[in-house]
């Protein structure tokens, strides 16, 4: 009788954490702490077809194994992100029109912010923001240029809303 995978899925992705466990048991001959419900339906239904049709060929284990020892694994993130660098040739797209935005000072003054332990300095210009040496058209391009991840500069540098 043929495995039919997408329907072992679908009967596993019904039943409980619980029983989960015990099928994993049943499967790998041990029992396991996981409660991912996800990698337990991934692992049992790998298991399952695996013993099925068959595990990986001794030369394709073999080679995982070379290429596992020769990798180097860090065992440690290192000390810090380091700064995502603007492509050489930026090109501007469209015409920057500064719109005045009532939360921002005045063009001259400096926004500060400490993030993980430095404290950050940015001047806001007429045209934009200038921070580290470098010209940005938002405050959200400083912010994604200090954390090295999308979020809002006006939320990053904790600048409220405007009094209506």
């Amino acid at each position: 009788m043929a495995l039919n995978v997408t329907r072992e899925v679908r009967k596993m992705e019904k039943c409980s954490v619980r029983d989960l466990r015990k099928q994993y048991a049943e499967v790998f001959g041990e029992a396991t702490n996981a409660s991912n419900k996800d990698w337990l339906i991934k692992r049992i239904a790998w298991r399952m077809q695996s013993n099925k049709e068959g595990d990986i060929s001794k030369r394709a284990r073999k080679r995982a194994l070379e290429i596992a020892c020769d990798s180097d694994v860090r065992m440690s993130p290192p000390p810090e992100m380091p700064k995502p660098k603007p492509p050489p040739d930026r090109k501007l797209t469209e015409e920057f029109r500064p719109s005045i935005d009532k939360r921002l000072p005045s063009p001259g003054n400096l926004i500060t912010r400490k993030y993980k332990g430095q404290l950050h300095i940015c001047k806001v210009r007429q045209d934009g923001f200038e921070y580290d040496g470098e010209f940005y058209k938002s405050l959200t391009a400083v912010a994604k240029a200090i954390t090295g991840q999308h979020c809002s500069g006006y939320a990053f540098f904790n600048i409220q809303k405007a009094d209506s």
